[in-house]
């Protein structure tokens, strides 16, 4: 998926494993399907799984997450995934990597929710759970920053998908949200990627947020996107009086959605066809909540 991707594989894993923690290394390890772009995942034995960097981007954010989950936990109405070992470079992998806890349940599927209301309470109460975690000395996220930030990659992106999307209609709405007043309020703690892949649910409620890797404090509107990106229309009314949020925080997390949906479907439409999908369905969840 990347030019600067690593190659791991099930045997690479193995050694680092019996290298480093070898008190797992007769456990049998099988790669996880994921949409996942930055990190690959392996379940080791039934209970554990190993999380490796796939490029150097997401090995700087290795120890910050190492630090800052467990911290995080005991302040969050559901699981995450618990490091429980830590690995380094070695064998030719360059990055430090993580073994942590497995955690069961399954990727919620868009336009397949079970309790589609139920599900958008319990990411409301997630999100508020975590905003309530004091933010001293907590890393700042790359993702709770003003819209304008993000103005030129997004508009090269429409460009690169002039005759895949309404070009026409994205833009205006990029521009709309652009106009939209930016976060006054004090820095809060935020997931930064709540997409269906980093979610887990059994029987229709939501269990555990994996991947934190981009975690951090700043504007935590980003985290609204999950309104677009898994729940249905009919749900969004119950998220986001959960969150009380004002127009003008409803429509900045709805600029968020489509501007990270934009930027990924030209990157990704030919190496990640989950995460393209959920791409195009988010841009046409947009441009029907704006119509």
């Amino acid at each position: 998926m990347h030019a600067d991707e690593v190659d791991i594989d099930e045997e690479l894993v193995r050694r680092l494993v019996a290298g480093q923690v070898p008190t797992w290394a007769d456990l049998p390890i099988e790669a996880v399907a994921s949409s996942g772009t930055d990190n690959a995942m392996y379940r080791l034995g039934t209970d554990l799984a190993v999380r490796l960097p796939r490029i150097p981007g997401a090995a700087k954010d290795v120890a910050e997450e190492q630090q800052w989950v467990p911290l995080l936990a005991p302040h969050l109405p559901v699981v995450v995934p618990m490091p429980v070992a830590c690995g380094g470079p070695a064998l030719g992998y360059p990055y430090p990597w993580t073994v942590c806890r497995w955690l069961p349940g399954t990727n919620p599927a868009v336009d397949d929710l079970a309790a589609p209301e139920q599900l958008a309470a319990d990411l409301a109460s997630f999100i508020t759970a975590l905003r309530r975690v004091p933010p001293d000395g907590a890393p700042s996220s790359g993702r709770g920053v003003p819209l304008a930030m993000r103005d030129k990659p997004t508009r090269a992106a429409i460009a690169a998908l002039d005759g895949l999307v309404d070009t026409a209609a994205v833009t205006a709405v990029w521009q709309g949200a652009l106009r939209i007043p930016a976060w006054s309020g004090p820095p809060a703690w935020a997931h930064a990627d709540l997409s269906p892949g980093n979610l887990l649910v059994r029987d229709g409620r939501l269990t555990a947020v994996i991947d934190w890797s981009i975690a951090g404090v700043g504007d935590p509107t980003v985290d609204l996107i999950v309104a677009w990106n898994l729940l249905p229309a009919s749900a969004r009314l119950t998220f986001r009086e959960a969150l009380d949020a004002d127009d003008d925080t409803w429509r900045r997390g709805r600029g968020w959605a489509l501007s990270i949906s934009l930027i990924q479907l030209p990157y990704y439409g030919h190496t990640n066809p989950a995460l393209a999908a959920n791409s195009r369905h988010v841009i046409a969840e947009v441009l029907a909540d704006t119509a």
